[in-house]
């Protein structure tokens, strides 16, 4: 049996954050927090009422970034993205 390091499987290494943005969607917003991120993509947390599409933009207004994402994953209320 083979073991993989998912750490090491990653082409990007991850670093956690705690920073607060906005997911948009046609004319909805809709909050999230950035738990952690790559050059390649991020986990996001999103409420439980969130029904978060497969494509959007991300916001992060601290950073003064904006990101274009599509969904990979998801778990609960936590979502994992790819940058476009």
């Amino acid at each position: 049996m083979t073991v993989i390091d998912l750490a090491e499987a990653r082409k990007a290494s991850r670093r956690r954050v705690m920073d607060l943005a906005l997911i948009r969607f046609g004319e909805m917003s809709v909050g999230c927090v950035i738990r952690n991120l790559t050059e390649e993509g991020a986990a996001l947390d999103v409420g439980p009422q969130s029904d978060v599409p497969d494509h959007f933009t991300l916001v992060v207004m601290t950073k003064k970034k904006i990101y274009s994402c599509n969904v990979v994953w998801r778990k609960n209320h936590r979502i994992g993205v790819s940058f476009r």
